[in-house]
Order: structure tokens, then sequence, then C-alpha cells
């Protein structure tokens, strides 16, 4: 008997978060959308759209660690066990590094909270439900920015490279059961450069060596060639930023 492939995706109803869902849907792969309840509408459509069968959402802040506890008893008892899990959930706001007053405290610990603290508590949670399939992932969406220090604000750049420090400290911790790797975007066409200057996004392309930004499918096709093909990797970061360090 053929076993059950799948996959949740926090933040999953977003730019980046669904075409992974998307993607891993075309390729066999049973889908939890995680979203926070005001996402219901567009996770619920975002359903609709996958192919294939046995999707689902299912509504929970990786703020909350209860919910998330109850999200792990959830996939336990329609899905048994746990292919893949995507730390796609993140938040960011435009602040220039030299305002510091501007980066509050509050938006600090909002974005650590989410971006950092929410990655590790889901892991936290569906580490059992991991353990229980036959190759084990953990993708965590990290960013350029994790590396470079530039990005839309300190605490988003902070926020991801402890999003790369804990996928070291874990792909070790959870070896050899548990593979956790980060995945570096630069910069992608979605959600968050559609709220930018058309200047600014041409600015970028014009910088990045191959010539343009990435698209979400990129992303999204640098998962699945990860998860299946690069087999014998854990602990490490895995760009898909077309060369911008170079500049």
């Amino acid at each position: 008997m053929k076993t059950i492939k799948t996959a949740l995706i926090t933040g999953g109803s977003g730019g980046i978060g669904s075409e992974i869902c998307r993607f891993l849907a075309k390729h066999g792969y049973k889908i939890i959308i995680n979203e926070l309840k005001v996402a219901e509408e567009r996770a619920n459509k975002l359903l609709d759209s996958l192919e294939n069968e046995g999707h689902a959402v299912y509504l929970a802040s990786v703020t909350d660690s209860n919910k998330l506890n109850e999200m792990a008893m959830y996939v336990e008892e329609n899905y048994g066990h746990l292919d893949i899990l995507v730390n796609n959930c993140g938040i960011t706001k435009p602040i220039v590094h030299e305002d510091l007053d501007g980066l509050t405290d509050e938006w600090i610990d909002k974005i650590m909270q989410v971006n950092f603290r929410g990655a590790f508590a889901s892991i936290r949670a569906l580490k059992n439900q991991l353990s229980k399939a036959n190759t084990p992932i953990i993708v965590n969406i990290s960013s350029i920015a994790g590396r470079t220090a530039v990005g839309s604000n300190v605490a988003y750049c902070a926020s991801k490279a402890a999003i790369d420090s804990m996928t070291m400290s874990l792909g070790r911790a959870l070896a050899p059961k548990i593979r956790v790797v980060s995945l570096s975007p630069g910069w992608v066409n979605g959600e968050y450069a559609k709220h930018l200057p058309k200047e600014y996004i041409d600015e970028q392309r014009n910088k990045t060596p191959l010539g343009r930004i990435a698209e979400a499918e990129d992303i999204a096709r640098a998962l699945l060639n990860i998860v299946e093909s690069f087999t014998f990797s854990t602990g490490c970061v895995f760009p898909v930023d077309g060369g911008r360090p170079l500049t």
C-alpha cells in the first residue's frame, strides 16, 4: 500500500505559501494549510483550487502553542504522520535601518514572536508526527536578509538570522530521524513586493546577477527538490537568490 505523503505549511495561503501548497499538491502531497482566523476565506479559496484530494485548512496562530498542540493532534488523527513541515509564516514592516525610534519594542517583539518563536513552536508541536514519517523534513523559509542584514527592518533581518541558526541547531539535535534545512530566497515577486514602488523593484532586479527577481514558483520548485533530492543534507541553508550577494 502506497504511503500518503503529507505536508503542513504555516501561513499557507500567502503569496509564497500558496504556491508551495499548489506545487506540493500537484506532486501528490496531502496539504494542511495553516492560517490565522482572519485569513480563513483566503485559505478556503486556496483549498478549493488544489489538485487531488485529502487537503485541509487548520486555523491556528503560530504564536499560540496550545493551538499548535491541538493542530498536531488533528494531524495525528486525520493523517497519522507528517512528511514535511514548512515554516513559512512571517511578518514584517518597512522601517529604514537608520530609524531606530521607528522600530518600536512592540514591532521587535511581534516580528520575533511570529518569525522565530512561531517556527520553533511549530516544530516543537509537530515533532512526534514528523517522527512517524519515513523521511521527514522541516523546511524553514528564511531570507537573504539573514545573511546580508539588508531587509525591510533590523528586527526582520535578525529574525531570519535566528531562523538559520535554529536550522543548524535542530539539524544536529533532531538527527538522524528528522532533517532540518533553511530555504533562503532573495527578492520574491509576491505580496510584499506588490506594495513597493516599481522603480525600487526594478532596481533590485538590475542588481541581481541572473537578471530577475524570483517568482513564488521558484521557491516552491526549489523546496520540492530539496525535499526529494537532497536527502543527505541537514542543518544547512539553501539560497534561492539569483546570486544577489555577489553584487
